[in-house]
């Protein structure tokens, strides 16, 4: 599940930055190749050990969260969305820092580079969240009913997964081989890869606009924009090329912006939530109602097969389900010719009733897909759908 994950939309950014990372390393001799693969799985083991601390620690508390729970908070959001944003400007070439934040490809020495590649490890895990890959929904869903050792393992054995491609690659350098050499090139490589983590800070501030808001979502823009004049600020004037009276001038006024960029972004974390609606009518698709429980017994009591879609706006595997299987011109025809009912369950933000309902059936995150059948039987899909199975599912008989 944890080497799956790195084939999942969520990872592709952190994934160009990464190739970039190899491609600087190329020239280097191989125990420094060896050590910026291990220095990475390190940043990927520690940012695993600290999410399952902080899941370990709200579940003994009572709370009722799955994998992905941070994303639920519109605050981690808008701060996932403001390091994204900085970190494309540093790639544009906006501002530059001593130790850089990125670390891959920025052509840095020894320590940096190294610091770099930790940091890219935490990166990789943070952006990954939002993803749910093959194997990996029925590994968390254990652990729900394990110890805390054993759900460290499992956490563990994630983030093995995940730096595993990355270690080996380090390890086995020869593979290397094929990449370019650095050089000039690289500078440009390094600014369009800029451009995918600005995609990323457009869908994070989609997301956010689905739980707080449009208004909350022009909020977060404008907390963006902030950000964006102090970075450039810091890139103009507060360079060690100009004098230490302007340096002095250019951090203040660095930080004025970026306390207001902040605290913008911190009061649109608390609008209040526009009711998340489920898309009810779309006559040339499935028609999608709200889910709860008592309406899935109504409708099973009604005699009609029941199909459940666990989802959330955060959730690009979510996404790109909808897109490629539940949005299908014959899975839409078989729902409708068949009287299937849709149901749809939003967990953009925290749901305590779907997280129950995840649970019974072993899972900890979404995307999560059951058919529920007229005869008491149910039915978990894959994480990752495909039209035919979909259907493949839907057509087999009740027994």
């Amino acid at each position: 599940g944890g080497m799956l994950l790195n084939l999942m939309p969520c990872v592709f950014p952190v994934l160009s930055i990464k190739v970039l990372g190899f491609v600087q390393q190329a020239g280097e001799d191989r125990s420094k190749v060896k050590l910026h693969g291990l220095v990475f799985l390190s940043g990927v083991l520690v940012s695993f050990w600290v999410l399952a601390g902080i899941f370990l620690a709200l579940r003994a508390a009572g709370q009722e969260i799955g994998w992905g729970f941070q994303l639920q908070t519109p605050g981690f959001v808008a701060v996932l969305a403001s390091i994204l944003f900085l970190f494309g400007l540093n790639l544009s070439g906006v501002f530059e820092i001593g130790e850089s934040l990125v670390g891959a490809g920025q052509g840095l020495q020894a320590k940096s580079g190294y610091s770099g590649s930790f940091f890219s490890g935490v990166l990789a895990t943070v952006v990954a969240t939002p993803c749910t890959a093959p194997f990996m929904g029925t590994a968390l869903g254990v652990i729900i009913t394990m110890s805390a050792i054993q759900s460290m393992t499992v956490f563990t054995a994630l983030a093995l997964g995940v730096a595993l491609p990355y270690v080996l690659l380090s390890i086995f350098p020869t593979f290397l081989k094929w990449l370019p050499r650095p050089g000039a090139w690289m500078e440009s490589f390094k600014k369009a890869l800029a451009f995918l983590l600005y995609a990323t800070v457009v869908w994070l501030a989609w997301v956010f606009g689905n739980q707080v808001g449009v208004n909350g979502m022009a909020a977060l823009l404008l907390g963006l924009v902030a950000l964006g004049i102090a970075a450039w600020i810091w890139g103009n004037w507060g360079n060690l090329t100009r004098k230490k009276s302007v340096r002095r001038v250019a951090a203040l006024a660095t930080l004025i912006f970026l306390v207001t960029g902040g605290v913008i972004q911190f009061v649109a974390s608390g609008f209040e939530a526009v009711g998340l609606q489920v898309e009810s009518e779309d006559k040339a698709g499935i028609s999608w109602k709200p889910y709860s429980p008592d309406s899935v017994a109504t409708y099973l009591e009604e005699g009609k097969t029941v199909y459940v879609d666990f989802t959330a706006k955060w959730c690009l595997t979510c996404q790109v389900n909808k897109r490629v299987a539940l949005s299908n011109e014959e899975v839409i025809r078989y729902f409708k010719d068949q009287d299937i009912v849709a149901l749809q369950g939003d967990w953009t933000r925290r749901d305590p009733v779907i997280t129950r309902e995840l649970e019974k059936f072993g899972r900890s995150g979404v995307p999560t897909n059951i058919i529920y059948r007229t005869n008491g039987s149910t039915q978990l899909l894959p994480e990752v759908l495909t039209p035919s199975i979909v259907l493949e599912a839907l057509r087999k008989r009740e027994s």
